[in-house]
């Protein structure tokens, strides 16, 4: 049996023509599930990803419209409740999955913390918005009273930005190891993980976004996975994208998709962390390989058949 880790994409937690009730994001999940259980059953020991930005951006806004009622928990407790409220989603429509096909599995959600450095150079240059939309006086006032880093966003108004730094370390990870020992399917790391900084011997949240599929990729190593698999809106990684010249990848070696990487064919905000994700995982030891594909595509990707795999 081989240790997988999936990240999953916002497309497989919210479908963003369907509303973002609970009952909604619930409907997607038990859909995004059945591709996960379909993994299960093939005898890979499953770890999940996942991101959080539709979320924790919404879990934001509700704590700054309610402020003058109770008081506004910070980005990183929001991060938290974030994690708990798609894990509980998760756990409970694998559960209900699993036991469909009779497969006897516990599934289990690990709230984590990721370690960041308070020195990346990240925390220098904001560069990840969050929460909602202000006006120009709303965002002047939230840079005189709260400190906020603030920029005009697509001529939508303004927005806070936090930094993305690099993750370190996990916390949570001999918790997450016992669990996979122990035969569960572990939800961890949601969102890249709460991040945290090592402040005198102590933990300290910090308002920062750590990118989820680097976080996934420092998890897959940590567990000693054999696959990361990286899910997103597109079968498989290109070349040229959009170009009348478009290539799509099937089998590509480590060292070519650097090449691809310095000529500048991956979008930042999109693509990149999932191909240098890849890159730093199949690099890390000998014999390991990340897929980036589809959902749908998933289960054959793993079977070689689908989807992006660097070697």
């Amino acid at each position: 049996m081989k240790k997988v880790v999936v990240a999953l994409g916002g497309n497989a937690l919210q479908d963003g023509n369907k509303g973002a009730t609970a009952d909604a994001q619930l409907r997607v999940v038990r859909k995004t599930v059945e591709h996960l259980v379909d993994i299960v059953e093939e005898e890979h020991i499953l770890t999940i990803t996942h991101g959080n930005g539709p979320q924790v951006g919404r879990i934001v806004i509700q704590n700054e419209i309610a402020s003058e009622i109770t008081p506004a928990m910070p980005f990183d407790v929001c991060g938290a409740m974030s994690q708990g409220m798609i894990g509980y989603h998760m756990q409970q429509a694998l559960g209900d999955e699993l036991r469909k096909r009779k497969i006897d599995k516990p599934v289990a959600t690990v709230v984590t913390q990721v370690v960041v450095d308070k020195e990346d150079i990240a925390f220098s240059k904001p560069t990840k918005p969050i929460g909602p939309f202000y006006s120009e006086e709303e965002s002047n006032k939230l840079i005189d009273e709260k400190g906020y880093d603030m920029i005009e966003d697509s001529g939508r108004g303004y927005r806070r930005v936090v930094a993305s730094p690099e993750p370190k370390r996990i916390v949570e990870i001999e918790t997450i190891r016992t669990l996979i020992d122990n035969d569960n399917i572990v939800i961890t790391v949601g969102g890249g993980g709460v991040p945290v900084i090592e402040d005198e011997n102590r933990l300290k949240g910090i308002a920062a976004v750590i990118d989820k599929d680097l976080a996934s990729q420092r998890l897959a190593e940590d567990i000693d996975a054999d696959t990361l698999v990286m899910l997103t809106a597109v079968d498989k990684v290109a070349i040229n994208f959009g170009k009348p010249n478009q290539k799509n990848l099937s089998r590509v070696k480590a060292e070519d998709m650097k090449k691809y990487v310095a000529e500048g064919h991956f979008a930042p905000g999109s693509m990149l962390p999932k191909v240098l994700a890849g890159i730093r995982f199949v690099q890390s030891k000998p014999g390991r390989k990340a897929i980036i594909t589809s959902l749908d595509k998933a289960k054959d990707a793993l079977k070689g058949l689908e989807g992006t795999i660097v070697e």
